[in-house]
């Protein structure tokens, strides 16, 4: 599914409506085999991805926990995210694309090296608080211990600009993605501010 300015991290929830013919045949496809389908940006400028290179080819793949269809063929679903995914080729592209695709990895970093920049990233998170970030959010966040998870949850959750989102999705190292957080959520607290 290639949409703008949306995208699925792991272990994020994302909530979606689904209501354009082709989506409703891939949902009900997802529904009939694996219950996942996969989640990418599409290109800035970009107004309906025909071609394959109108959209990134770094996604978030999502597992269907929960799907409600209505009469009239649209459905809210509820879509975890699984994995970052790569996609490697097309082996159906209509009325939806189905994608060859590899699974990204994260690569992991040391406590000791994490450990600075996810201080920072939680200070960051403070100056959300006071823009008026809920504190169940911000008590959620500050909880979280693997450090992998946390980057991906506040890029999810904090990080607004979806180039910045789809930049910290494609950096399968930690110790990389929680500087890309930090430097992102610095940038966009400053202009928020």
């Amino acid at each position: 599914m290639v949409l703008p300015s949306t995208l699925l991290f792991p272990n994020a929830l994302m909530p979606l409506y689904i209501f354009e013919q082709r989506y409703r045949e891939m949902l009900r496809w997802a529904l009939e085999h694996d219950r996942a389908f996969c989640v990418a940006l599409r290109k800035p400028g970009i107004d309906d991805a025909v071609k394959d290179d109108d959209f990134f080819h770094t996604a978030g793949l999502g597992m269907i926990r929960a799907c409600v269809t209505a009469q009239d063929g649209t459905s809210h679903l509820m879509l975890h995210g699984m994995a970052r995914v790569r996609f490697e080729g097309f082996t159906k592209k209509k009325p939806f694309r189905i994608a060859k695709l590899t699974v990204i990895p994260p690569e992991r970093a040391p406590v000791e090296q994490t450990e600075p920049i996810v201080a920072e990233i939680r200070t960051l998170c403070e100056r959300f608080r006071e823009q008026g970030m809920t504190e169940n959010i911000e008590s959620f966040l500050f909880k979280m211990k693997d450090h992998d998870q946390l980057a991906d949850a506040v890029a999810h959750s904090l990080v607004q600009d979806p180039m910045r989102r789809q930049e910290i999705l494609e950096e399968p190292r930690l110790l990389e993605r929680l500087k890309l957080v930090a430097s992102h959520l610095d940038a966009e607290t400053a202009n928020n501010a």
